[in-house]
């Protein structure tokens, strides 16, 4: 096992994960937030790499990551970061970012990099399964890592059954086809698809991302799911003075 298979082997419910940025605010404090998380509670974190076309973001992480790439942040840089992660944190760590950077990078090389660094999974929202399963799983399971596919309102039951036999650890299930950083609104059509994917009984747990901000969303989440991501607001705490020592708070205040 992995960290996160590991992680939810032994954990099944309320779990936290924080989404952010690397680059953002600065280039070199992407070490140094993973640790402030982990002190505060989060079980596992997803570090985005910037992309200069972020087409399933929301404004606030579209800034995130623009401000990142003007930083200098790349994906070598990143890895470079990366280096000394496994002296400083212990929770998993999934990197998250769009194809286009690690077929640029490489993909093989890109999962061997990424796992001698200690990251444990890899969230590719625009890698096509089916590529995925013919051409790069091979990378991904050589070196120890999960792919971690996406599930929307939209998405054929049929296709959520493949997605559950190509995965090894968890399914982020999104809360709408819309971009990251809305508000979670449980409208009875939305909670019917929550209840629909938990009725299937899949192998691998769900995670649920998009929208979720605050305590009540993200219990709410944890209705359906074994827990849920904050993303877009936690990159704003990002954009704040001291924002290092203002996250255990921000933690708490997700799940106290």
């Amino acid at each position: 096992m992995n960290r996160l298979q590991n992680l939810f082997h032994t954990k099944k419910t309320n779990l936290l994960s924080i989404y952010y940025t690397a680059g953002y605010p600065e280039l070199n404090t992407t070490v140094d937030i993973a640790e402030a998380l982990e002190k505060a509670g989060a079980d596992f974190l997803e570090i985005g790499f910037p992309y200069s076309d972020p087409v399933a973001d929301g404004p606030t992480i579209q800034h995130s990551s623009e401000t990142a790439l003007q930083n200098g942040m790349t994906v070598h840089v990143l890895f470079e970061q990366l280096k000394d992660l496994r002296k400083r944190v212990n929770i998993p760590i999934l990197l998250m970012g769009y194809v286009n950077p690690i077929l640029q990078y490489g993909i093989e090389k890109f999962c061997k990099t990424a796992s001698e660094v200690g990251v444990d999974g890899i969230i590719v929202p625009d890698l096509p399964m089916y590529e995925y399963e013919a051409l790069y799983s091979k990378y991904f399971l050589d070196n120890n890592l999960s792919n971690i596919f996406l599930v929307t309102p939209q998405t054929s039951a049929d296709r959520i059954r493949k997605i559950d036999e190509l995965s090894n650890s968890f399914i982020y299930l999104l809360s709408s086809s819309s971009i990251t950083g809305g508000s979670l609104n449980v409208s009875t059509n939305i909670e019917d698809y929550y209840k629909r994917i938990k009725a299937m009984e899949l192998n691998n747990p769900a995670i649920i991302g998009f929208g979720i901000s605050n305590n009540a969303t993200f219990t709410k989440a944890c209705e359906y799911a074994s827990g849920a991501i904050v993303g877009s607001a936690f990159v704003k705490l990002l954009a704040e003075d001291n924002y290092l020592e203002k996250i255990p708070a921000f933690v708490k205040a997700i799940r106290p």
